[in-house]
């Protein structure tokens, strides 16, 4: 985001809150706002109707791992974004460091999902927001199928599909280059 500023690439910045932890409104608005880059914090489930609304041009979200054929573990809700932007034609971007880049891993099905605490989503800080004894669903994050992203931005350059060969040349080229 900062390179895009720059050079004059980006107006302003969405940032979706992403519960349960706000780390859209608690990390990425804070870190954009200290950079000077306009950003606007929305909640999640705002982000189809920006959408819809011609709003957004293009997204960029980040990444916890990378498979082989480019599928990609995130913050869970990456995935419904991803399908969003499908539908309304938007580039769907992930931007990350080539060591979230797993070749051994050969597709999404492949990486192990994380339930969380029943706690984590029953409070809000310290408030409790759910009646004693109401269960909860928390998987941490979720897969985006590489059919979905338009190219992978790492420290090498953008891969793109297909996946399997391009972020493989990345990782070699990155190894060549130490």
């Amino acid at each position: 985001m900062r390179a895009a500023f720059a050079a004059g690439r980006v107006a302003n910045v969405f940032a979706d809150e992403t519960r349960p932890f706000l780390q859209g409104a608690r990390l990425t608005a804070w870190e954009l706002h200290k950079d000077a880059i306009p950003v606007t914090v929305i909640a999640d489930g705002m982000a189809g109707h920006l959408m819809k609304q011609g709003e957004i041009d293009v997204i960029v979200v980040g990444a916890d791992r990378i498979a082989a054929n480019g599928d990609t573990a995130n913050k869970i809700g990456t995935y419904t974004v991803a399908v969003l932007a499908a539908r309304h034609g938007i580039p769907f971007y992930i931007a990350a460091p080539l060591s979230t880049v797993d070749l051994a891993t050969p597709d999404g099905d492949a990486i192990p999902i994380e339930e969380r605490s029943r706690t984590e989503m029953a409070k809000v800080g310290a408030t409790e927001i759910l009646p004693d004894g109401v269960p909860v669903r928390h998987p941490a994050f979720d897969v985006t199928p590489h059919d979905l992203i338009a190219g992978i931005i790492t420290e090498m350059g953008v891969a793109h599909a297909p996946y399997i060969g391009s972020l493989r040349f990345q990782v070699e080229a990155a190894r060549r280059a130490r």
